[in-house]
């Protein structure tokens, strides 16, 4: 019966992790049904947006980047504008470390338990470093933006983007969802 147990756990957190393997699709984040990678923006007053996009642990830095300046660059367009302007900027980073511990011993984890700071077994006098460990690391990004919206010619300033030559330079290396 345990066997049965743990193969069902092993195939439910296969599935669940799945769902993280292929890189955020550009595609609005949905907080309310709990899917928040992808992109949001917030009006603050005619011309001026804060935006940003947010993606999953296989999304990689420069495809978050690009997504915010792609959306940056629609949303624009979207409002009749032209070209617009970076106010601030930022790209956060969250990296987490997962690890797996093969027992030496038994093929199984349910005699296994947890005091204080580390892991033992019952009746052995031996914790976590005398167990093989593989440790993975996850990093997610977000990128971040504040822009000015701006209607005519872009003037030459390093924080200005022309609006449809930023769509259309990135259009390419935009992934939507599968439908």
């Amino acid at each position: 019966m345990k066997k049965y147990i743990v193969t069902a756990l092993a195939v439910s957190a296969l599935a669940v992790l799945s769902g993280c393997a292929t890189p955020t699709p550009y595609q609005p984040a949905d907080t309310a049904s709990g899917y928040h990678w992808g992109y949001s923006d917030t009006r603050i007053e005619d011309g001026r947006y804060r935006l940003s996009f947010s993606g999953n642990d296989s999304t990689p830095r420069e495809t978050v980047e690009n997504y915010m300046l792609y959306h940056a660059a629609e949303l624009t367009l979207a409002n009749g504008y032209d070209w617009f302007e970076i106010v601030h900027r930022d790209t956060d980073s969250k990296t987490r470390t997962v690890s797996n511990y093969d027992d030496p011993f038994m093929n199984s984890v349910s005699w296994r338990f947890y005091r204080g700071s580390r892991w033992g077994a019952w009746g052995v006098g031996f914790g976590m470093d005398d167990w093989q460990r593989d440790s993975y690391q996850f990093t997610r990004y977000e990128a971040s933006a504040e822009i000015l919206m701006h209607k005519g010619p872009k003037p030459e300033q390093p924080n200005a983007y022309d609006a449809r030559q930023v769509k259309a330079n990135l259009e390419s290396k935009v992934v939507r969802p599968a439908k």
